[in-house]
């Protein structure tokens, strides 16, 4: 483990109940030990979170340098009818 630094953490009295059941479960040797690892699963969703932002942010970027013209109200409106009509068809063949 790197050079580990003590801190002090107010939870709820629910959060500190569930770490205490989860090491008496044996599931984790430590209260510090399951605290580390929800910070390591906060970093994993945080990683996630970015890049599933940074890929919203790149199609709407292709969107906007998208050359082609934009579609009227009308021409939304009948290209989304003609895919739930679609759905609702595949859903009645299946």
């Amino acid at each position: 483990m790197q050079n580990a630094e003590k801190i002090s953490v107010t939870i709820t009295p629910d959060m500190l109940r569930l770490l205490r059941e989860s090491v008496a479960a044996g599931e984790y040797a430590s209260t510090s030990e399951a605290l580390r690892d929800a910070v390591r699963v906060w970093q994993r969703q945080r990683i996630e979170d970015a890049q599933r932002l940074e890929g919203i942010r790149a199609r709407i970027r292709r969107s906007l340098d998208d050359p082609r013209p934009s579609l009227s109200e009308e021409e939304v409106d009948a290209h989304l009818k003609e895919v739930f009509d679609r759905a609702a068809s595949d859903d009645a063949s299946a």
